[in-house]
């Protein structure tokens, strides 16, 4: 689905928009970009701000005109700062929009379209899209940059697919960030008493006093490595406390 959602940057400027536009794209999973008559490009400027991205911008297709950009897909919104005179379909929220357009690249190819840094898109160019889409912002300083503006629709559109529940999508955590399993559960809770034991702290097994523990430790929802660093504590506890 996201491999159906196109970014059309139109004539861009500064060739580090396009860079950083692409990093933008690639944090949330977009990979379909497009230029229109881009002003200098290729320019190591555009590979040095893709910032790992590069391979985003190594791929970009260079087309003479928005139409070819755009020809095969069924929803096109423009994302403009100032409404027009045209009465397109206007997203008040991009939130809205998202969620419309990965409706529709389920199936087909759908893009966004961004205009020149300085004055967006043209009246001409807004009538060969479906749809207008505009970012709510402070109405004294309303100005986005170009890539600040794609990263927040590619991040509404991004936010949109892994709500669906066939995205599968699964946020990747690092191994000690990850929950502990059951039986380690049980490990810590069996080191705990045997400690709580020799300690003195309870003279023999208390159903209450490790219920109440172990429903402590449940609300807490220690990580594995969070666990682990229990457990070592525990152990040096253990090893200074006289021989049963």
């Amino acid at each position: 689905m996201l491999s159906n959602i196109r970014i059309v940057l139109v004539q861009t400027f500064h060739p580090g928009n396009i860079g950083a536009a692409a990093r933008a794209m690639k944090t949330m999973g977009l990979t379909d970009l497009v230029l229109v008559n881009p002003r200098q490009f290729p320019d190591p400027e555009a590979s040095r701000l893709a910032a790992g991205a590069e391979d985003l911008v190594e791929g970009a297709r260079v087309v003479g005109s928005l139409a070819e950009a755009v020809s095969d897909c069924v929803q096109v919104v423009g994302a403009s700062a100032r409404l027009r005179s045209l009465p397109l379909p206007h997203f008040d929220e991009p939130d809205e929009m998202a969620r419309d357009v990965v409706e529709n690249a389920a199936h087909d190819p759908v893009a966004l379209v961004f205009g020149r840094e300085r004055f967006g898109l043209t009246n001409d160019e807004i009538g060969l899209c479906s749809h207008q889409v505009s970012i709510p912002a402070n109405p004294d300083y309303g100005i986005l940059n170009l890539s600040q503006a794609v990263q927040v629709l590619a991040y509404e559109t991004f936010k949109a697919w892994r709500r669906r529940p066939e995205s599968g999508y699964r946020p990747t955590l690092p191994a000690e960030e990850r929950q502990p399993s059951r039986e380690q559960v049980g490990h810590f809770h069996d080191h705990l008493g045997r400690v709580m034991q020799r300690s003195g702290f309870i003279t023999q097994p208390h159903a209450r006093t490790e219920a109440h523990l172990h429903a402590l430790f449940a609300r807490a929802q220690p990580s594995r490595r969070e666990l682990s660093l229990l457990r070592g504590l525990l152990a040096s506890l253990e090893g200074h406390l006289p021989e049963e």
